[in-house]
């Protein structure tokens, strides 16, 4: 599946808004924002962000759309992903996944960041089993 013309970004931490990281890099540049569902296991790390890998709960967070396609390359930076990287030199991979409404309808397809389970386990991640990071 191709990504569509407006950029699709699932974020369950510190880009959702209200967090920090949501002002800096999307405030004024997302062009519409989507309480969404993705389906992984999500882990609070020690650092005060969450990690994703993938599973079958429930994540919460929102799907932000950008017509500036030039956001996945700060996203990128941000999230320490960088194509042709192999894994374990990524901290995290950028994955297209099917999201989902509230409601667990889909609502199509969008970019999210997911960290590999031994990874947040060498972090010493803690399981969030509501599947909602809170800062």
């Amino acid at each position: 599946m191709t990504p569509p013309q407006s950029l699709r970004v699932f974020v369950y931490g510190t880009l959702k808004p209200g967090k920090i990281y949501y002002q800096k890099y999307c405030e004024g540049r997302a062009i519409e924002t989507q309480a969404a569902i993705a389906l992984g296991k999500l882990f609070a790390l020690p650092f005060g962000y969450p990690a994703m890998t993938e599973g079958e709960d429930a994540v919460h967070g929102f799907v932000l759309s950008f017509t500036d396609r030039s956001i996945m390359t700060e996203l990128d930076e941000l999230e320490g992903y960088q194509a042709g990287r192999s894994i374990d030199q990524n901290d995290y991979e950028r994955k297209w996944i099917e999201v989902f409404n509230p409601s667990f309808e889909s609502i199509g397809w969008a970019w999210a960041y997911v960290m590999h389970f031994d990874r947040i386990e060498s972090q010493a991640g803690i399981y969030l089993p509501t599947g909602e990071w809170q800062a």
